[in-house]
């Protein structure tokens, strides 16, 4: 298992939240009530041609993260 954060994640690939950096102080809350807590599960569904924002799923439903805020994230790849 490696520890990366949310942006770095290929895609189509699992993992699994670990915690929020601490560089999320301007929008935990934003990312708390969105769902984005540590001990769920997350996949990058899709990224924009130009590179931001990505699509992820989480808790079973999908919503677009910016690249900044998907960095901020630190997850734990499951390898299968």
């Amino acid at each position: 298992m490696s520890v990366t954060t949310l942006d770095c994640l290929p895609f189509g690939q699992q993992a699994f939240i670990t915690h929020l950096t601490e560089n999320a102080a301007p929008f935990r809350h934003k990312l708390l009530a969105m769902g984005i807590t540590p001990g769920c599960y997350v996949r990058v569904v899709r990224v924009a041609p130009l590179g931001d924002p990505m699509e992820i799923e989480i808790r079973g439903f999908h919503l677009c993260l910016r690249r900044s805020e998907a960095a901020t994230i630190a997850v734990e790849m499951r390898h299968s």
